[in-house]
């Protein structure tokens, strides 16, 4: 059996943010939203999906017309932050680049 995540600590979520530009910490979720034409987002969302599959972590997303938003917190862990979740974030970042996403809350 896997062990439980383990929360990070308000100076290492500090450290982890300044590591990670362009994420904004929203109690125990970090998140950041894209802009990208909605077929793009589409295909954006699969990647990243396709991605969060091969971890095992997954992130909240909300698709709108011209704009995709991520959220991100570990629900094993009480649905609190932890080093996956960063991960992830960075994850994220480079898929975005890829697909020309444009960060709009950078």
């Amino acid at each position: 059996m896997a062990e439980a995540p383990v929360p990070l600590s308000e100076d290492k979520i500090e450290a982890a943010l300044r590591g990670t530009p362009g994420w904004r910490r929203d109690d125990n979720e970090i998140t950041r939203t894209f802009g990208i034409r909605y077929h793009g987002g589409v295909a954006m969302i699969v990647h990243v999906a396709d991605i969060e599959r091969l971890i095992g972590h997954h992130a909240d997303i909300d698709l709108r017309w011209g704009r995709v938003r991520f959220g991100i917190t570990t629900h094993d862990a009480g649905h609190r932050l932890t080093a996956a979740d960063f991960d992830l974030a960075h994850r994220i970042d480079a898929i975005a680049q890829a697909h020309g996403a444009e960060p709009l809350d950078a």
